[in-house]
C-alpha cells in the first residue's frame, strides 16, 4: 500500500500524486491520494479558496505571498491527524511518497509513534520547491526522486501522463494552448492577446467568468467551485459555458496539450510533465519564483522550450516549435511507477 501525499495549493503538484496513483493501479499496485489540506478546518480553506482568486487576479500578489506562506502543517487539524494516522496503521501503509514538503513534519511525527517506513521525496520542480524549504529541518530519512534535474541537467524519472504516443506534429491542431498552471497566475492573458495579434488561434485556459473577453478565442476552464480537497479525482474540466467534465486516467487539459502546437506558459513541474508526454514544446513565460526559472532553464537548455521573448525574435516560426518537438520526441525517460512496484 503506498500513500501519496500532496497538496492542494498547487495543481503542478496535486495532479502529478493522482497521475502517480493511476500510474500504479494499471499495474496491480494499490495507491490512495491524500491531500494536505483535507486535514483542515474550513476556516482555513476559505482563505486558502480566496487566496487563489486573489493570486489568479494579479501576479504581483502571488509572487509576494510566495515569499510570505508559512508551513502549512500548522494550520491542520489535531484530531484530524490523529484520525489519519489511524488509518495508515490500519491499512497498513509499506512506502509513503511525498510531493509537498508540508507532510514532512507530520510524517516525522507517525514515524516516531508507529516505527519507520520508507518514505520518498518526488521532486516535481527540477529544484527544491518552496514548501520543502518553508518545511524546515526534519530527521526522517528519505530517498530523493528527482522528475527534473537542474543540477544535472536531465530528466532522471518520469511519471506518465499517459501510454498513448504523441501526436504527429502534422496530424495537431493549428493552435497554442495558452494557461497560467492550476491556479491561473503569470502573465499568460497579455501574452495571449500578443499572440492573437500575430494571427494565432488559441485555446486558453480561463479561471473565472471575468476571464472570458469574447475575441474568439476557444476558453476552457476547471470548475471554479473545485477544490482537490473535496474529493480525490481529476480537476473537473470543459469548454466555457459548458458542464465541465471529471476525467478518468489523466486530467482534461492534457488533451488539448496533446494536439497543440506549443503549449505557452509560466514553467511550472506540471507544465513540464505535460509537456514531455506530450512532446508539446514550451513557450516559457516568466517564472513564479526562482524554481520555476530553474525549471525554464532545464527545458530550454534541453531544447524542449523557449522562452517567449526569444521565439517573439525569431517571428514566431512554427518551425522553431517543430524543432523543439523533435527533441522532445527523442526523450527516453525512465517510469517512476515501474520502480516502485
Amino acid at each position: 500500500m503506498i500513500e501519496i501525499l500532496t497538496s492542494g495549493v498547487a495543481l503542478g503538484v496535486h495532479v502529478p500524486g493522482l497521475l502517480l496513483a493511476d500510474r500504479i493501479r494499471e499495474q496491480g499496485g494499490t495507491a490512495q491520494v491524500r491531500v494536505l489540506e483535507s486535514l483542515m478546518r474550513p476556516e482555513t480553506l476559505e482563505t486558502t479558496a480566496r487566496s487563489k482568486q486573489a493570486f489568479h487576479r494579479d501576479f504581483r500578489v502571488a509572487l509576494a505571498g510566495q515569499k510570505l506562506a508559512r508551513n502549512a502543517a500548522v494550520a491542520t487539524d489535531s484530531a484530524a491527524v490523529d484520525r489519519l494516522f489511524t488509518d495508515w496503521q490500519q491499512r497498513g501503509v509499506t512506502r509513503f511518497v511525498v510531493f509537498s514538503g508540508f507532510w514532512l513534519a507530520l510524517l516525522e511525527q507517525y514515524v516516531d509513534a508507529h516505527g519507520p517506513v520508507p518514505v520518498d521525496i518526488c521532486h516535481v520542480d527540477s529544484v527544491q520547491s518552496p514548501s520543502f524549504d518553508k518545511a524546515g529541518s526534519v530527521e526522517l530519512p528519505v530517498r530523493h526522486v528527482w522528475l527534473a534535474d537542474a543540477a544535472g541537467g536531465l530528466v532522471p524519472c518520469s511519471i506518465p501522463v499517459t501510454r498513448d504516443a504523441p501526436v504527429p506534429w502534422t496530424s495537431r491542431d493549428h493552435r497554442l494552448l495558452v494557461h497560467g498552471g492550476g491556479w491561473g497566475m503569470g502573465t499568460y492573458r497579455e501574452r495571449a492577446t500578443e499572440l492573437v495579434d500575430a494571427g494565432f488561434a488559441l485555446d486558453v485556459v480561463a479561471y473565472e467568468q471575468r476571464d472570458l473577453s469574447g475575441d474568439g478565442v476557444r476558453y476552457f476552464m476547471i470548475d471554479p467551485d473545485w477544490h482537490p480537497w473535496l474529493d480525490d479525482g481529476y480537476p473537473p474540466f470543459g469548454p466555457a459555458g459548458a458542464q465541465p467534465v471529471q476525467r478518468t486516467g489523466h486530467h482534461g487539459s492534457f488533451d488539448l496539450c496533446r494536439q497543440a502546437l506549443a503549449s505557452v506558459s509560466k514553467p511550472g513541474g506540471g507544465t513540464l510533465l505535460d509537456s514531455l508526454w506530450s512532446a508539446t514544446p514550451l513557450v516559457l513565460l516568466e517564472p513564479f519564483g526562482a524554481h520555476e526559472q530553474r525549471n525554464a532553464d532545464l527545458w530550454i537548455s534541453l531544447g524542449y522550450g523557449i522562452s517567449f521573448e526569444d521565439w517573439q525574435r525569431k517571428d514566431f516560426a512554427v518551425e522553431v516549435l517543430e524543432e523543439l518537438h523533435a527533441a522532445l520526441l527523442t526523450a527516453d525517460v525512465p517510469d517512476y511507477s515501474k520502480e516502485l512496484l
